[in-house]
């Protein structure tokens, strides 16, 4: 007997994915490139669970016309929920749960955007676009001479903990203690020359990274974000940054990116003057959230959230 399952916000990459292993797991899925909405939950009749994308955040009428409509469980493409009013879902009879994926996608990325801020490869590749092969008026840094704080020590964290160990340098953790000099938020602050984020976003950790925190920062370092954007108070990142007070940013993710990441903005204003006035610092690099796109990473997403639909129909039927 085949399960049903209503797939939102399915790109075609995903769709692919979707098609190919559904038939293997026993499901009949139902795909739509739409995002879950009050007009669309009619898509998801008969079927007692749903998987949704991270990009669009799930209003909570959608939420309880979605309780309406029978649907029981929502399974989020993402790591985190923070685009899903959990206590709101559960309120109406929607259980939500989060899949797990390879940590390297983010983890290769971090180290990624960390070497290119060290070595200003923003102006770099700019200059030689223009065949202005000069070297740059800034050297580059060697990781290996820097101290590099790691906020949030779970699976991605861990894993970025990993690779920096084979560049050498001195390693500090905030969070789970593993195997790094585990020390309070404001001492990794005072002494890192790089603070990367990889905590996920909670009431608590928003803008974990406030006006005050960043003024605490060591001179001259760089904050790297593959988390959530609303780690960063982005505002006081900005002033940090165009004072010099930070040797400058690597953002895999930004708040306010809803509607711009994922779009194509090349004939549109773009809505966020954050977003816009750090790409204008040459020692900014900015990738829209992006850091998750991996072949590997994609196939785990695809197949963790049929499994989690299963596993959920799968207690039902046994109490």
């Amino acid at each position: 007997m085949t399960t049903g399952i209503t797939i939102y916000g399915c790109g075609p990459d995903e769709a692919v994915l979707f098609r190919e292993m559904a038939p293997r797991f026993g499901v009949r899925a139902t795909i739509t490139e739409a995002a879950v909405s009050d007009s669309n939950v009619g898509l998801a009749a008969g079927n007692r669970c749903i998987s949704v994308g991270h990009k669009t955040q799930v209003a909570n009428s959608t939420l309880r016309a979605l309780g309406r409509a029978g649907v029981e469980y929502i399974s989020t493409r993402s790591i985190g929920c923070n685009h899903i009013d959990v206590r709101y879902a559960e309120s109406v009879g929607v259980t939500v749960g989060t899949v797990a994926y390879s940590p390297d996608s983010v983890a290769d990325h971090t180290l990624m955007l960390m070497l290119m801020v060290l070595r200003d490869a923003k102006s770099v590749l700019r200059r030689a676009d223009t065949h202005d092969y000069r070297l740059p008026a800034a050297r580059g840094k060697e990781l290996r001479d820097l101290t590099v704080g790691v906020i949030g020590t779970g699976r991605i964290g861990a894993a970025v903990i990993d690779r920096l160990r084979g560049f050498g340098g001195k390693i500090l953790a905030h969070d789970n203690k593993i195997a790094a000099d585990y020390v309070p938020l404001d001492e990794l602050l005072r002494q890192s020359d790089i603070v990367t984020l990889h905590t996920p976003l909670t009431a608590d950790t928003r803008h974990l990274l406030n006006r005050q925190r960043i003024a605490s920062m060591k001179p001259g370092a760089y904050v790297i974000n593959t988390g959530r954007g609303s780690l960063v108070d982005t505002e006081a990142l900005v002033a940090a940054v165009e004072s010099g007070h930070l040797g400058g940013a690597a953002l895999d993710v930004i708040e306010g990116e809803e509607g711009i990441f994922y779009a194509d903005c090349r004939d549109k204003p773009i809505g966020s003057t954050a977003l816009l006035r750090l790409q204008q610092l040459p020692n900014v690099l900015i990738t829209p959230h992006t850091a998750y796109y991996t072949d590997h990473a994609l196939s785990d997403t695809v197949e963790n959230s049929l499994v989690n639909c299963l596993n959920f129909e799968g207690g039902k039927k046994h109490g």
